[in-house]
């Protein structure tokens, strides 16, 4: 049980630390980086297609992104917990 919440505690100060050290810092996201890459390289780069549906605020793209990870993280914990059930019983 300590050992289980000292990993908490560890997971959580990963997470909060980096936010007090680069006070004002800009957090995005690789596309971001990647378009300012190929834009450097070549500025006449025009994307093969566009999105399909645009999420209409920064918000509401954030919100489906976590949803997506939490999916991901149930199914991974869910296989996990089955897989050592399985394990356990014979």
């Amino acid at each position: 049980m300590k050992k289980n919440l000292l990993l908490l505690a560890i997971v959580v100060l990963l997470a909060i630390v980096p936010l007090f050290i680069q006070k004002g810092a800009e957090f995005g996201g690789a596309d971001g980086v990647a378009e300012a890459a190929i834009s450097e390289i070549d500025a006449s780069y025009e994307p093969w297609f566009e999105s399909l549906w645009e999420p209409p605020s920064g918000e509401i793209e954030s919100l489906l992104f976590a949803l997506q990870a939490a999916i991901g993280a149930g199914f991974i914990g869910y296989f996990i917990g089955v897989m050592r059930g399985k394990h356990k019983e014979g």
